[in-house]
């Protein structure tokens, strides 16, 4: 047998699930490509989580959108970060042009044009559905992680939420926060601090100040009401198609404590809301992260931890994530580490710490007879990656160079009119467009600290007047018993005696 046929055999053996797949492409060796060497996928490990990464110009956001549309023909619902806005082609079929169809037929399979259902979702002032999250949902735990306090003010946190949960004060809102810390460090200290002990003024204040820092990139938006309900990312549309959800990001790329924000709060409401799935035939959900280096750029040593932590659970609720990024190097190696797929396209080799990058990149991936690796990852074209992948088993697959297929939708953005005429169709729009401000700690807090103060001012009325009304009653005796004195005095003078005598004398005359 010789050298080649040897390695279609290899690849074959490799990659062909039993149940249900993903076909990604077809293998190379030595620039050709074996149509009878296709690289597919077992459906059933798509929750093992994943690695999209490459130069800029590669292919990445393509190879994002191959995924995502056969994920949801196949009934598995999507979500999609776009940081870069340039996914949402596929809610229209491809024009199908004639270098596609050239394409598919180096693969082996013909080409076919179609779309997906498409949801556009945002957390910042772009339209679309408006997801949002309370800070009692998101709680003292997760956000002392994303604002990365010390022990001290971990603590403070949790005594202010377990305040308001025992006062019945909804902290719904960034405003909300703000207004219990002044409140626990002004009017309300003395109750705080009998009840669960010291709060120091210092501490609040460091909280205040990353709170400010957190709004300035726009948290407020994010926290706040009506919160939105996982679950409604899982929707399949009536041909059983799983939706692809879209989270327009293009205007939070240097605003990552947001996104990171976001990200870390949404896996773990979907870790905590989703059931266990246990080993199902396909996954109940995918995300896949774009610009997935904005999560770890300004994360802290907890919040890593944290994410880890999610990384590793959630794929035992059906949930695979996906993190496409320039470098493998940009995701911490304990999160690469949980990573089943990994497909990598081009490197480039320009400066040392480039090919030191490569070096490490190349460690990431499987030994193999038939690709010296390094060299590999600098010589793949546009559309073509390394892939090494789970089998059904959860093992690791033959690493293989593949020509990835084409997407089956538009390749280009939609128009600002399709984009319009989608958003407006939306279902959930109207329900989480809703502006919704019911009454809260921050509504309530001031309620009771004007009462406090109105009593205050009544009480101190009071006090004036009764002290006014003393005064006054004081000075009316004062007054009184200087008139009577004057008259007993002038009544009993001398001269007074002696000219009502004088008056009587000349009467009894």
């Amino acid at each position: 047998m010789d050298k080649t046929q040897e390695f279609v055999d290899h690849i074959r053996n490799a990659y062909q699930p039993k149940g249900d797949y993903i076909h990604l492409g077809a293998a190379m060796l030595n620039g050709e490509t074996f149509a009878d060497a296709a690289v597919k996928i077992p459906l059933k490990t798509m929750n093992r989580h994943g690695l999209i990464a490459g130069a800029t110009g590669t292919g990445k956001s393509k190879t994002l959108q191959i995924l995502a549309e056969n994920l949801s023909q196949k009934g598995v619902p999507v979500l999609l970060m776009d940081v870069k806005g340039d996914l949402s082609g596929i809610a229209k079929p491809s024009a199908g042009e004639e270098f596609l169809h050239e394409r598919h037929q180096k693969i082996g399979f013909p080409f076919e044009a179609s779309k997906s259902p498409v949801e556009f979702l945002t957390i910042s002032e772009q339209d679309g559905v408006r997801l949002r999250a309370t800070l009692s949902e998101f709680g003292p735990i997760l956000l002392s992680r994303i604002l990365d306090v010390t022990p001290t003010q971990e603590g403070i946190l949790a005594i202010i939420f377990k305040y308001c949960d025992d006062h019945q004060l909804p902290l719904l809102d960034l405003k909300d926060l703000k207004k219990m810390l002044q409140y626990v460090t002004n009017e309300g200290r003395e109750t705080i601090e009998n009840e669960y002990g010291r709060i120091s003024s210092a501490s609040t204040g460091a909280i205040l100040r990353k709170i400010v820092a957190l709004e300035q990139q726009g948290a407020e938006r994010f926290f706040g009401e009506r919160s939105f309900d996982v679950t409604d990312l899982t929707r399949k549309d009536e041909n059983g198609q799983g939706y692809v959800n879209i989270m327009r990001l293009t205007d939070i790329q240097d605003k990552p404590k947001l996104f990171s924000t976001f990200i870390l709060s949404l896996l773990a409401e979907i870790y905590t809301t989703f059931p266990e799935e246990g080993d199902s035939d396909k996954p109940k959900l995918v995300l896949f992260i774009d610009e997935a280096h904005l999560i770890f750029k300004e994360a802290s040593g907890p919040l890593l931890d944290q994410i880890e932590s999610i990384v590793k659970l959630i794929r035992s609720k059906g949930v695979g994530l996906y993190f496409v990024t320039q470098n493998p190097t940009d995701v911490p190696s304990e999160v690469l580490g949980q990573l089943g797929l990994k497909i990598q396209h081009a490197l480039r080799a320009f400066t040392a710490k480039d090919r030191k990058a490569i070096k490490l990149s190349a460690e990431n991936y499987p030994i193999s007879e038939y690709y010296d690796t390094k060299n590999q990852l600098t010589s793949l074209g546009i559309g073509e990656a390394l892939v090494s992948a789970l089998d059904e088993k959860g093992r690791p697959s033959a690493l293989s160079a593949t020509m990835l297929r084409a997407p089956r939708s538009r390749m280009d953005i939609l128009t600002d009119t399709e984009l319009e005429e989608l958003i407006f169709q939306s279902k959930l729009r109207p329900k989480y467009n809703e502006e919704i401000d019911r009454e809260s700690a921050y509504e309530l807090l001031n309620k009771k600290i004007e009462e406090a103060e109105a009593k205050e001012a009544k009480e101190k009325a009071e006090a004036e007047a009764s002290e006014r009304e003393k005064a006054s009653s004081k000075t009316s005796r004062k007054t009184t018993n200087k008139t009577q004195g004057a008259v007993i005095k002038v009544l009993t003078s001398a001269t007074f005696i002696r000219g009502v005598m004088g008056v009587l004398n000349k009467l009894l005359k």
